[in-house]
Formats: C-alpha cells, structure tokens, sequence
C-alpha cells in the first residue's frame, strides 16, 4: 500500500488542499513549491502521485489514512478507475475526452451527502462557503485528472492502451464512485 508523501497547511474538511498543475478554472490557481516533493526536481503533484500509485494501490480491498493527502489519493484512485470505463466504452479519443470532461462536472457529491461512497473516510464541510469550495476543488481535480488519465490511455488516435483498460473492471475498497 502507497500513501502520498505531499502535504499542505490547507484543508477543506479532511482533505488536503494540495495544488496541482492545472488549466481549468477553480479555487487551484497553480502548484505552489510547498506541495511538492523536494528530491523530485520536475515536482509531483496529487494527481501524478495517483497515476504513479495507482497500478499497485488498485488491488487493495482496504487503505490505512496516514495523512490529509491520503484522502485525496483515494479519492482519486476512485475516479481514475471510473475514467478509464469512460474510456473503455469510447469509439474514439475525441469522444473519450468529450466523456470525460461530462464526468468531471456531472459527479456533483461532496462528503456528507447521502450520494457520496466515501462518507466514512471523509469530513463533512462545516458550513456552506466550505462546501461550495469543496465542490470546486474535487470538480476542478477530476478535470486535470481526466486529461491526464487520457493521455496516458489513450496516447494516440487509434486505440486506447490494454494495459490501462483492462483496471476499468476493477474496484478499489470495494467500492465506485458513480
């Protein structure tokens, strides 16, 4: 089991306020150097931090919480497998990516609502301001996260990788995000 090595000051709730490289508008403007891990010169972001844990963290039925950070990494491990069905499912990269961007904002739950699968892991928002910020931010990861998972699936126009795919089938602690 991987646990993410980032930390931030900031939190919303339980998770960690962690910046992350991103063109999409949201409370994330850029990656600030705190977040990042000093010994990796290119800097990793959470989102990074998922991909690369993902192939490894996927086959746990259950995840310790050592940190903030660790939220979001599960978090994102969720969507990414939820990504990758969008991209399983799709004729062509265009209409993945279109997919994808439709996923990103049409997952609208939030910890505390009666929706939302990860309520046991996560803090409810203390009042409405924290959990319209809440909102955004998780809208504005899964965004940059759906690029990224593209990407890597799905590299070039013909056919998205097997070796990507073939985890869309599976669950992690049992559970999915949709």
């Amino acid at each position: 089991m991987y646990h993410s090595t980032l930390e931030s000051k900031q939190k919303i709730g339980n998770i960690s306020k962690l910046s992350f490289r991103t063109k999409f508008p949201g409370p994330i403007r850029s990656v600030e150097d705190d977040h990042l891990r000093t010994e990796d010169p290119i800097g990793v972001d959470i989102i990074d931090e998922s991909l690369y844990y993902f192939k490894s963290n996927i086959f746990f039925s259950s995840f310790e919480i050592k940190n903030e950070a660790d939220r979001n990494l599960v978090y994102l491990t969720l969507y990414i497998i939820e990504c990758l069905k969008v991209i399983a499912n799709a004729s062509n990269r265009n209409a993945a990516s279109n997919d994808l961007f439709q996923l990103a904002l049409s997952m609208s739950s939030i910890p505390g609502d009666p929706k939302f699968p990860l309520n046991n892991m996560f803090q409810k928002p203390n009042n409405v301001r924290e959990g319209d910020e809440m909102k955004s931010y998780l809208t504005q990861l899964r965004q940059e996260c759906g690029v990224r998972v593209l990407n890597l699936a799905w590299p070039e126009n013909d056919v998205p990788s097997k070796w990507w795919c073939c985890f869309a089938k599976r669950k992690f602690l049992n559970i999915t995000l949709a």
